[in-house]
């Protein structure tokens, strides 16, 4: 198991939100926040490559409280167990951990997230956007592809939700792997399957509804891919950005000739909607 690097920012828990967002540029694997400190934790081998950008994008926000410290990730992952709480979304979803007492009794979508170092354990503001969106959506019978999937919950929760087939698609191989595994706890390997890779996986295939949680630079470049393989009336829901990044990203929609169908907030982050 490779170690890890943690990156911690002394910062407001505002102030916090929006460093992520830009520190989201780097190959990092995943944030969290308390006691007045942002965390950010990073594979060293690819640390090493980008400590210089990354210093330099700190200096250029005017951070100068901040330190790195060597991390194995074994460590790690007992540490983030000890702090993984659930998360409950509109009283329609509830995300816990296999350690968490289960709820036989619950009357909405119970989903179990394995937390290892990746996004997507339901905590961050984007992913809960991201479910909010879903659950205004008609997912049944649908075609519905997870770009950037991190921990495979969205994908999971299409399932749940009635999509007829998930494709889950993540870049990175030990979160793809976090994927795998949490389709299986949650039983849905017979509608999700996971691929590690970019968007060219997705090229030649159809889908109705397209989820991407990832960040402004990478949903730019990729967009164009999206709509390729979107069916006519389909919809994107994209999120992992601020609200300066809206105009460009909806800039970008309308060129491909994509409409606005929905915008919603939480703290600083935000998602969009769009359709074909």
């Amino acid at each position: 198991m490779s170690n890890y690097t943690k990156l911690s920012i002394s910062t407001t828990e505002e102030q916090g939100d929006i460093l992520t967002a830009y520190l989201s540029d780097f190959p990092f694997d995943s944030f969290d926040y308390g006691d007045g400190l942002l965390n950010a934790y990073i594979p060293q081998g690819e640390f090493d490559k980008c400590k210089d950008g990354i210093e330099e994008l700190l200096y250029n926000e005017g951070i100068l409280d901040y330190y790195f410290e060597d991390i194995e990730q074994q460590n790690w992952n007992a540490v983030w167990e000890s702090n993984f709480k659930e998360v409950e979304v509109k009283n329609r979803v509830l995300i816990r951990a296999p350690f968490h007492e289960a709820r036989p009794y619950y009357k909405g979508l119970e989903i179990i997230i394995q937390p290892k170092m990746s996004f997507g354990t339901g905590h961050h503001a984007t992913t809960q956007l991201m479910v909010e969106a879903m659950l205004t959506l008609d997912l049944k019978g649908k075609r519905v592809l997870d770009m950037g999937s991190g921990t495979g919950v969205l994908a999971i929760v299409a399932a749940k939700l009635g999509a007829k087939s998930v494709l889950a698609v993540e870049i990175d191989e030990m979160s793809e792997e976090s994927v795998r595994e949490n389709i299986t706890l949650n039983d849905v390997g017979d509608r999700v399957v996971s691929v590690c890779g970019d968007a060219s996986a997705i090229e030649g295939q159809e889908f109705d509804i397209i989820l991407a949680n990832i960040n402004r630079n990478v949903l730019l470049a990729d967009m164009k891919a999206y709509c390729a393989t979107l069916t006519k009336g389909g919809k994107v829901i994209l999120s992992g950005f601020l609200k300066e990044d809206v105009p460009v990203l909806l800039k970008k929609a309308k060129a491909l000739k994509m409409k606005k169908a929905q915008q919603q907030s939480h703290d600083e982050w935000y998602s969009i909607q769009i359709e074909k």
